[in-house]
């Protein structure tokens, strides 16, 4: 399992997810991600975003659309994929990143703290504003600075072995669960 950037042709992949999960599509650039992949399979198993806002405080940088495909969770995916954009974003050149969100709970796991939506960037305010009203109204604004980012081991360990999930395999039909007798039912082209 790894953690990439997002490529043009994985465009078509994320509006879809990002759409089916109700995420933020919101000025939308396959540019701005990062997808986690499945190095033997080539799955793709989750995905996450950098947005800069430019706003009168200077540029700010918000993590946004992070989602974990069914069959990956519990495993690391979303962990890696939040490391990578706060890595990112400190290559970047922010000292601190911010998420507007209701999964607060997750992340503060890797040290994002709450913060007042009257102490957000101005730009920021006027966001949350609006992911409040259209996609999320439980959200809640957070922020790390960067070199604060901590990994929990055990997400770093689920993240080495993560598999897909593998779906219950289909019992195998036969004959009499369509209410045929095998041994009296003659067929059009039999060929005993």
């Amino acid at each position: 399992m790894y953690v990439r950037d997002a490529r043009n042709r994985d465009e078509a992949w994320l509006l879809d997810h990002i759409e089916a999960m109700g995420l933020d599509e919101t000025a939308f650039r396959s540019r701005d991600y990062v997808i986690a992949v499945d190095e033997e399979s080539n799955t793709r198993a989750g995905f996450g975003r950098i947005r800069v806002h430019s706003g009168d405080d200077g540029e700010v940088c918000e993590l946004t659309s992070i989602g974990v495909l069914d069959g990956w969770e519990r495993q690391g995916v979303g962990a890696h994929v939040v490391e990578r954009l706060v890595d990112s974003a400190e290559a970047e050149g922010f000292d601190h990143v911010y998420s507007l969100t209701s999964s607060h709970d997750y992340l503060t796991q890797f040290g994002f703290e709450g913060v007042a939506s009257e102490d957000l960037p101005e730009v920021l305010q006027e966001r949350l504003e609006s992911k409040r009203e259209s996609l999320d109204p439980e959200a809640v604004p957070m922020r790390i600075d960067t070199e604060r980012f901590r990994m929990p081991e055990r997400l770093r360990e689920r993240f080495k072995v993560a598999a897909e999930a593998q779906p219950e395999p289909e019992p195998e039909e036969s004959a009499e669960d369509f209410g045929i007798d095998p041994d009296e039912a003659t067929y059009k082209y039999d060929t005993s």
